[in-house]
């Protein structure tokens, strides 16, 4: 998943002919506390409700003002884990995309990225988790998924977690299959660490479904 099919139209878009107060109210308007900057396709930078309130001047056009526009985006083909990098570093609710041509294409919210990860990282489908700790150098992804295919199942999603002080790391997989058992006596067969494992019956995956469209639901308030 790359950053256009990522974009939102929930974000409005102010331009330096905007005055710090309308910038407030499109902000008000649209719940978010950054928006882009754009003249005539070109992007600028985002404004922050900071920027606004340090104005001496807030009913003044934005082009009479001494802002300097926090210039952070992505380009629209880079990856999802890109999108997530950057606004987790930069802490902002919404990232700017520019096309091939380096114009402002639109933003990706963090709703809409929280929404797409579930999507992405199988969050909606049912079945069980798995965490193993492993020394870095015994890690063979092609091992791991021959063991849980082995027992007709499948790995839905599967990400890596590491400390750069560290030569361990862990290894969450999920799988779609909700007995497990089977997988497990396997991985202690292959002396694996089995951290922690997650299961779900069919209603406890229901109501973590539920759960989840409550939260979707609450984010796009």
């Amino acid at each position: 998943m790359i950053a256009k099919q990522l974009i939102t139209d929930l974000a409005s878009v102010v331009n330096t002919n905007n005055t710090g107060s309308d910038v407030l109210y499109f902000m008000d308007e649209d719940k978010l506390s950054y928006l882009p900057v754009v003249n005539q396709g070109n992007y600028l930078g985002l404004i922050s409700e900071m920027h606004v309130f340090n104005l001496k001047d807030p009913d003044k056009p934005l082009v009479e003002q001494n802002i300097q526009y926090k210039k952070v985006y992505v380009n629209e083909n880079q990856h999802i884990y890109d999108v997530i990098k950057t606004m987790s570093t930069e802490k902002i609710p919404l990232l700017p995309v520019l096309d091939e041509k380096g114009r402002y294409a639109g933003c990706i919210s963090i709703n809409t990225l929280i929404e797409h990860f579930g999507k992405f990282t199988a969050v909606n489908n049912p079945g069980a988790i798995i965490l193993l700790e492993l020394n870095q150098n015994d890690y063979v992804l092609s091992q791991i998924a021959q063991i849980v295919e082995s027992h007709d199942a499948k790995i839905l999603s599967l990400y890596v977690t590491s400390d750069k002080n560290s030569t361990k790391m862990e290894v969450t997989i999920k799988v779609s299959k909700m007995e497990i058992q089977p997988i497990i006596q396997a991985f202690n067969r292959y002396n694996y660490i089995i951290k922690a494992t997650y299961t779900e019956d069919e209603e406890m995956y229901n109501d973590l479904r539920d759960r989840y469209d409550s939260l979707m639901n609450y984010l796009n308030i």
